[in-house]
């Protein structure tokens, strides 16, 4: 019998659900696990719960094919993958209850010989913190055999795919695997050889835990200096996508581009997790992660001064996911925009256009002045028009739509 027989993944959000259907289709039989009846019972039916290219025919087929199944309970297993949530709080410190909650689920199934994966991104010392959590709930057990216990094999393995990729990401991309020990490593190397042709690379657990968020602070230092020569370009009179489109001829220059701010689950939160951890270090990571925060005041500010300017009582907001044509809308810039401007103009209608969801989330429905509609009446109706995300449906408009309109475009789509 293969060592891992049977798996069971905890999380079937943008994560755990594509990890969960790889390894059905790579030929495990996966159980997963949550605590939304409602996304359990999507899963059950093989019908995807949320936007991401190619996963619903694999969903669909592991499922008729009944190698995946979901639960909210969690079941006996060889393995357990752990793709839960890891937001931070208001001090920007990591919330960590949702990788102890389901290591407390997950220690009364434990017997010994089982290998537990955390791929949540998470800060450094995480992994041994949820090891020592599962002990703690199931003391037969232990993580060195002292006194004779069983031992389970615990080690971290961060995801590290781009949402909109994700069903070629995780197969394609390499992977950092850091055990607590160098039998979990090559367990859970065995593991993920099942079906990731990418290079699999071990190291220990901490070095794990940072080299992810390493990977996802490099990118927000680099988005940060282009959305700070973007307010540098405003004060000066410059096009900054030209200006960038320019310095990047020369052959060491790559500028990213500027935009709003910085959302999603993983480069808007990780460099906090770094900065948390070594506060007194992590000046320049810091200091990023306040520039992109603070470009969506200033996209904020510009909108409001274009009302006032134009007397319009109408903005047309386009998108509010974090990028482009996905419906992940987790710390969206786009979204706080929305939410901001709407309060900002109590007596302005904000038209809030989003073509990946079908209704707004709870924060932006319950503000009286924000609606949801699409993209051809909201730049109708318009006296201002504010495009937020990139999304194909915006490249399709007609420019002279937006004839006689104040035009803010925080992505380089029309200029």
């Amino acid at each position: 019998m293969s060592a891992h027989s049977r798996i069971v993944v905890v999380g079937l959000g943008y994560i755990g659900l594509p990890t969960a259907a790889v390894l059905a289709r790579a030929g495990c039989r996966v159980t997963g696990v949550d605590l939304d009846q409602h996304k359990v019972d999507a899963v059950n039916d093989g019908t995807l719960p949320f936007v991401e290219p190619d996963l619903d025919h694999v969903l669909r087929d592991v499922v008729a094919a009944g190698r995946l199944d979901a639960s909210t309970e969690v079941p006996a297993a060889d393995t357990y993958i752990v793709a839960v949530p890891t937001p931070f709080l208001e001090d920007k410190t990591a919330d960590l209850g949702y990788v102890l909650a389901a290591a407390r689920s997950i220690a009364p199934r434990l017997t010994g010989g089982e290998l537990v994966i955390l791929e949540s991104t998470s800060p450094p010392g995480t992994t041994r913190r949820m090891a020592e959590e599962i002990v703690a709930a199931n003391p037969a057990l232990s993580l060195d055999g002292a006194d004779g216990r069983p031992v389970i094999h615990v080690a971290h393995c961060p995801e590290r795919v781009l949402p909109g990729r994700i069903m070629t990401e995780l197969v394609e991309n390499d992977r950092i695997i850091g055990g607590l020990t160098d039998e979990a490593s090559q367990r859970a190397k065995e593991l993920y050889e099942r079906f990731c042709r990418g290079e699999l690379l071990l190291t220990d657990a901490v070095t794990a835990e940072l080299a992810k968020l390493t990977e996802n602070s490099f990118r927000d230092v680099n988005i940060a200096f282009a959305n700070e020569l973007s307010l540098i370009c405003d004060r000066l009179g410059v096009d900054v996508w030209r200006l960038i489109e320019l310095a990047n001829h020369h052959p060491r220059v790559n500028v990213l581009q500027p935009g709003p701010g910085v959302g999603g689950h993983c480069i808007a939160v990780d460099p906090w997790f770094i900065v948390s951890a070594a506060p007194e270090e992590a000046r320049l990571i810091r200091t990023a992660r306040q520039v992109n925060d603070g470009k969506s005041g200033y996209v904020v500010g510009r909108a409001v001064e274009a009302v006032a300017g134009t007397g319009a009582s109408t903005v047309a907001a386009l998108g509010l996911a974090f990028k482009a044509n996905i419906d992940d809308l987790r710390e969206s810039p786009a979204r706080q925009i929305v939410r901001d401007l709407a309060g900002e103009l109590p007596g302005c209608r904000v038209l809030a256009v989003e073509p990946h969801v079908e209704k707004l989330p709870a924060d932006l429905a319950e503000l009286p002045n924000v609606e949801l509609t699409d993209a051809a009446a909201a730049v109708a109706a318009a006296d201002v028009v504010l495009l937020l995300v990139d999304h194909d449906e915006f490249r399709g408009i007609d420019r002279s739509e937006l004839d006689g309109k104040r035009v803010i475009d925080t992505k380089g789509l029309w200029r």
